[in-house]
């Protein structure tokens, strides 16, 4: 179970990439009050959490009714996941949401944040939703699935001080560590984005 959690962990943090997420909240809410800032993290991260949870309920059931097998849902999730491991080692990824936030700013009428884009796609996005599905089948019983939703809430936490202090981590960090720590999470990222295929291959040969 620990290792699971560690795994669940890993991974979850990752694809969300709190530290990531902080700066374009910062930009996004550059001109809101200290008390909308806040509100707008609790429920950006509030909504991605449903939509996490949802995924992680009911998406065994939703591949089922889909005719999806699990195996070939890790290999499909595993090689999205490499993609977004391969955009964060040359820094692809942050340049993407550095651009979306600036069609965001580019929209004066569009002032709350919450849900997009800060809930979906830049917390509860493609990458997190499959992380979080592939990672319920990993999980044994229902003491597995505890174990990863444990995991998921608790990055969602993290992801939510982060937001939340945003404009100090951002003085903290620089955009050179950031970009460092970024690539270093890049190269982990691919290492379980391979595991999961691996995984798929084996089940789709050993039935």
């Amino acid at each position: 179970m620990t290792e699971l959690f560690v795994s669940a962990f890993v991974t979850l943090f990752v694809i969300i990439d709190p530290p990531g997420c902080a700066p374009i909240f910062a930009s996004l809410t550059s001109g809101a009050s200290k008390a909308d800032r806040r509100a707008m993290a609790i429920r950006s991260v509030m909504i991605a959490a449903a939509i996490l949870l949802f995924f992680a309920v009911l998406g065994e059931d939703l591949l089922d009714a889909l005719g999806i097998s699990l195996a070939a849902f890790r290999i499909a999730g595993g090689i999205m996941l490499f993609l977004i491991a391969l955009e964060m080692v040359f820094e692809r990824r942050t340049q993407r949401r550095e651009q979306r936030a600036n069609e965001i700013n580019a929209t004066p009428e569009q002032e709350d944040i919450s849900v997009f884009p800060m809930a979906i796609p830049m917390i509860a996005g493609p990458g997190s939703i499959a992380s979080i599905m592939l990672l319920m089948a990993r999980g044994e019983g229902v003491q597995g699935s505890l174990v990863v939703l444990g995991a998921m809430l608790a990055v969602l936490l993290l992801t939510m001080l982060a937001l939340l202090a945003a404009g100090p981590i951002m003085r903290f960090l620089g955009n050179k560590v950031e970009a460092m720590i970024t690539r270093i999470l890049g190269v982990i990222l691919a290492a379980l984005a391979a595991q999961f295929v691996i995984d798929g291959i084996s089940i789709s040969f050993s039935v």
